[in-house]
């Protein structure tokens, strides 16, 4: 009697068999693109977290308040979290970007809409960007601003070069970024020496009004709408190759995002903690631009650590800069089906930071107005996010559990009646 093949049987399985084997392990791709493949959209995304003008936010509120408002960019940094992994299901499930899906589904007005308020959005994004990286040069080389939005521009566009044809080659580039900014960052806080004392930072509390306007602007400023539409696009080529809910794919799996975010969550955390050691224990709380906490870090603690505070704020200007344009990329494509050569989004998106710098406006002062205008489009794509992943129609069976979606709700509330806030203050005083 013929013996059977089976995974423990020595009789050789047939050629046909071994050769398809073979032809499938050669096929396989390698560890490092396996692991991009997984991790690579979460970081792309998790550099929008760390952007400079998170290290003029975060570094205001460790030189003002000391280890005060620790908690909040843990609390927002959950929160964002929580608003990727929706965007990152979005895509999964239905194949599809969110401005892909605003178009199929909205009304033709409100679609135009939604993409002009998306594109203002990725113009204040690569504003902030841009000028970061420009105030980066001029720390490390003395060049001076408007030259450096031109290398900054160019730099980042010699990054898009790689996506999306060597999209994993990006996804790894950003990520060391990322990891560039953090080591920067734990370099100045070894230096800095923070005690036992800003575990102390963690307990949820205010002092005054002032410090609840800056934890507004922190939570605020933290879930990038530019980036909510990114994620779902990154996303959307693991989804299967048909519409029918059987055939899609399995949840994304949460670990990808926590882990990526939870470097950024880390990186903003000790950009305060590292502020309020330097700065508001010694006295010095009215550190105010980044030119000023880089001289204070290069005064207090030596060259080194003013040199890190550069190389990392040079990293995350480059890296959030072709985030930026890639995202404006996927909102045209997205909402209008119409592609532009990434060199003239790029070339566009020059216009408004090489204006306000010609104009004389301080370059932090610019980074600031910039995060005004990202928090005008913040509701316009939670809500969006929060109605589609809620439709079993679109879903499947990744459709947001009940508990999800009150979540998410409270979520979109939350981070939009923040920004209502902020924008109200200048009018309310």
């Amino acid at each position: 009697m013929a013996e059977t093949d089976t995974f423990d049987s020595p009789t050789p399985a047939p050629a046909s068999t071994s050769v398809s084997t073979v032809s499938a392990v050669a096929d396989r791709p390698p560890r490092w693109l396996r692991w991009t493949t997984l991790f690579g959209p979460a970081f792309v995304v998790s550099m929008a977290y760390v952007d400079p003008g998170n290290f003029a936010t975060n570094t205001a509120a460790g030189a003002t308040y000391g280890y005060l408002l620790l908690w909040v960019i843990a609390a927002a940094n959950v929160v964002a979290m929580f608003v990727q992994y929706l965007s990152a299901k979005l895509g999964a499930a239905t194949g599809r970007s969110l401005p892909e899906l605003c178009r199929e589904h909205c009304p033709r007005t409100l679609n135009a809409f939604l993409w002009v308020q998306a594109e203002v959005v990725a113009v204040a994004t690569d504003l902030a960007e841009l000028i970061g990286g420009a105030i980066a040069l001029n720390l490390l080389f003395g060049i001076p601003l408007i030259p450096g939005v031109l290398i900054t521009a160019a730099v980042a566009l010699l990054l898009l070069m790689l996506a999306p044809q060597g999209r994993h080659r990006f996804e790894t580039v950003l990520a060391g970024m990322l990891l560039v900014i953090l080591l920067g960052f734990l370099y100045q806080a070894w230096n800095a020496g923070p005690t036992i004392d800003a575990a102390t930072g963690l307990v949820p509390r205010f002092a005054g009004a002032d410090s609840l306007l800056l934890a507004s602007g922190i939570i605020g400023a933290t879930v990038m709408p530019h980036v909510v539409y990114l994620h779902s696009a990154l996303t959307r080529h693991h989804a299967g190759p048909s519409p029918a809910p059987a055939a899609r794919p399995r949840k994304p799996a949460r670990r990808q995002i926590v882990a990526a975010l939870t470097f950024a969550g880390l990186a903003n955390m000790t950009m305060l903690i590292v502020a309020a050691a330097v700065f508001h224990t010694r006295g010095h709380d009215g550190i105010d631009t980044l030119h000023e906490a880089h001289a204070g870090l290069g005064g207090l603690l030596g060259t080194g650590a003013a040199t890190a505070f550069a190389l990392a704020l040079l990293a995350a200007g480059l890296a959030s800069s072709s985030v930026g344009t890639y995202a404006g990329q996927i909102i045209m494509e997205g909402f209008l089906r119409r592609r532009v050569p990434l060199a003239v989004r790029r070339a566009a998106t020059l216009v408004p930071a090489m204006g306000l710098l010609i104009a004389g406006l301080e370059p932090t002062r610019a980074l600031v107005l910039s995060q005004v205008a990202l928090s005008f489009g913040i509701p316009f794509a939670l809500f969006p996010l929060l109605v589609f992943t809620s439709r079993r129609s679109l879903m499947g069976t990744l459709v947001n559990r009940r508990t999800t979606t009150v979540l998410a709700a409270l979520a979109a509330a939350l981070i939009s009646g923040l920004n209502l806030f902020l924008l109200a203050q200048p009018f309310l005083g």
